[in-house]
């Protein structure tokens, strides 16, 4: 699974780095800390997931959530934040976000979660797949 990560902190982002390094289908292909670097390498990209902090260089990570769910398909999107906020997680998660984890205290949650995504395209895979090649079964006799 090719992940992007997207956080202000280089100490946040190499932490995760690390984090994910031990995962043996996690590939971590990029990384920013500011808005408009993340949205341009993640439009390049293809990530199938983004780790997105909310406070970002240069604009919100809101914004960037917002402007990747208007991509078809869209990568899948983890917010981490350190606003613990309801309101921020309402927000975030009626933008689009499939996780929102507080930093200080759901940092662990984040392997977790992505295992998870990453059955869940596994899961799509085999279903498309089995669409592709199954016989039609509603074709009329002649």
């Amino acid at each position: 699974m090719k992940v992007f990560v997207v956080d202000d902190s280089v100490i946040i982002r190499q932490r995760l780095k690390r984090m994910l390094a031990d995962e043996l289908e996690i590939q971590v292909i990029g990384e920013a800390g500011d808005a408009q670097s993340a949205t341009t390498a993640i439009l390049e990209q293809k990530p199938e997931v983004v780790l997105l902090d909310i406070h970002l260089l240069n604009g919100s990570g809101i914004d960037v959530l917002q402007n990747l769910k208007k991509i078809k398909p869209g990568p899948a999107v983890i917010i981490l934040t350190d606003y613990p906020y309801p309101e921020y997680r309402q927000l975030c998660l009626e933008a689009g976000a499939d996780y929102f984890f507080v930093k200080s205290t759901e940092f662990d949650q984040i392997s977790p979660a992505l295992k998870q995504l990453s059955q869940q395209a596994a899961d799509r895979s085999k279903t498309e797949a089995g669409n592709r090649t199954a016989p039609p079964t509603n074709i009329p006799s002649p």
